[in-house]
């Protein structure tokens, strides 16, 4: 079997590590035998031991996912390592760590000093034939500007070939939540070489992992454009999030149901992808990728190109939960000094524990700037790193509260009863389209007042 090392055990690269193992031949065997490397700090190794386990790292919701890890490690083809001389036995290596922007700066600056570390690393150790693929999200140009020189660099100094390392580009779309295997295996790839052998070699990998006979892959002439795909698709999604802002203020100030009027838009096919209120944008992704390209041109191709709606919709999207705050306030009918909030869910998307870039992080900061006493829940999450907090792992009772805000779908969130749950709640405020229409009748029946982010009141 080919020796595959997936760099960086993050949300990504431990679910990229799972696929890469599971992947079979036309006759049922295991293609590839795969080891995750990890840092050698305690975040690093907590998860190389949970994988060592057969356990994912992080809390999920896809049982597909869950099983896929825990048989890939009784298959023997699964372990995580450390150990970065790993690399100088690797046929193939998938770059899965994180490249940072501080995207709400003016003149956002990007920082490649980690990124580039992980890069020198396999430079320094890889053997002549590999085949490195950048799945990280990157902003475009990263791979000939930034990838393909530290590599060279690092071959000279071992006097090695510089043409005998093959790089190519292919971003993940990966969706943690109860598809979070299925994103990868079962989902649409777009790549890139830099040479034509290693376009060559990356889309024989991705037709091993990819299931691409029903979702074939998309070769692109550069690793440039792969680049720039994976930004303009992001982008476009936040850009798309941030116009529903004022649509949503404007739906709750006349008094008309937004989930309605954009079921109605999506009739039409032009307009299926259209998206709906909610709390916020968050997660490690469309909160920065809009700023990638506007910092790429001028780091990396020394031109100044202005991004109007880009830097808009990264703004008006971080501002987003700030309305729900002022909707609170504005339903309550009196400042929140002094009130008690429950807030429910503070990971960035329902399904799993991860609460980076959640929009409920700038929610709670918000409630706590203005004064209230707020207490915390999540299904997948016991601690809230950014916050410093622990979170009690019962769901409490909203009774005791002024006011409850549902912040993410959660599955769990979803199936509660309402009417049995929130009985005693002052306010249920639906941030993120947690309840239907039956859930929010039968609540106000008996007596229980539940309004919505995107939907004028009692609606």
């Amino acid at each position: 079997m080919q020796k595959v090392c997936i760099q960086g055990l993050g949300f990504v690269g431990s679910a990229m590590a799972t696929a890469v193992a599971i992947a079979i031949d036309k006759y049922g065997e295991l293609i590839y035998d795969v080891v995750g490397v990890d840092l050698p700090n305690k975040t690093g190794q907590s998860r190389v031991s949970a994988i060592n386990k057969g356990e994912f790292p992080f809390p999920i919701s896809d049982d597909r996912l869950l099983l896929a890890v825990s048989k890939a490690h009784k298959n023997g083809n699964l372990r995580a390592t450390t150990d970065q001389d790993e690399y100088s036995q690797a046929d193939i290596v998938v770059v899965d760590v994180h490249l940072d922007i501080p995207y709400l700066d003016n003149e956002p600056q990007l920082i490649f000093t980690e990124f580039v570390n992980a890069i020198r690393t396999i430079g320094q150790r890889v053997s002549p034939g590999t085949l490195i693929i950048i799945e990280t999200t990157v902003p475009p140009g990263t791979c000939e500007k930034i990838v393909i020189p530290t590599l060279h660099m690092e071959l000279k100094k071992r006097q090695l070939d510089t043409d005998s390392i093959h790089v190519a580009h292919s971003y993940e779309r990966v969706m943690p939540g109860d598809s979070y295997l299925e994103s990868i295996v079962d989902y649409w790839r777009v790549f890139a070489g830099f040479t034509e052998k290693s376009g060559n070699l990356c889309e024989e990998f991705l037709t091993n992992v990819v299931n691409v006979d029903e979702y074939p892959l998309t070769r692109l002439s550069s690793t440039i454009a792969s680049e720039t795909a994976k930004v303009m698709e992001n982008t476009y999604r936040a850009t798309n999030i941030a116009f529903i802002d004022e649509w949503t203020k404007y739906a709750e100030t006349v008094g008309i149901d937004m989930f309605e009027v954009i079921e109605a838009i999506k009739v039409r096919p032009t307009h299926s992808n259209i998206r709906f209120p909610g709390l916020g944008v968050g997660g490690y992704c469309l909160t920065k990728d809009p700023a990638f390209a506007p910092a790429a041109s001028r780091q990396l191709f020394n031109k100044s190109i202005d991004f109007p709606f880009s830097k808009m919709a990264v703004r008006i999207n971080h501002e987003m939960p700030l309305h729900t705050v002022q909707r609170l306030i504005s339903l309550l009918g009196s400042p929140l000094k002094g009130r008690r909030i429950l807030v429910c869910g503070v990971s960035y998307r329902e399904g799993i524990g991860d609460s980076r870039f959640s929009p409920s992080e700038i929610l709670v900061r918000e409630l706590l700037r203005e004064g209230a006493d707020v207490s915390c829940h999540d299904p997948y999450l016991t601690y809230w790193d950014e916050l410093e907090q622990i979170l009690p792992k019962q769901l409490q009772s909203p009774a005791d509260y002024s006011a409850v805000i549902m912040a993410v779908p959660h599955k769990q969130y979803r199936e509660l009863n309402l009417s049995d749950w929130a009985l005693g709640a002052a306010l249920v405020l639906d941030a993120n389209s947690v309840f239907n229409k039956e859930q929010r009748n039968l609540a106000r029946m008996k007596g229980i007042r539940v309004e919505s982010i995107g939907r004028g009141e009692g609606l």
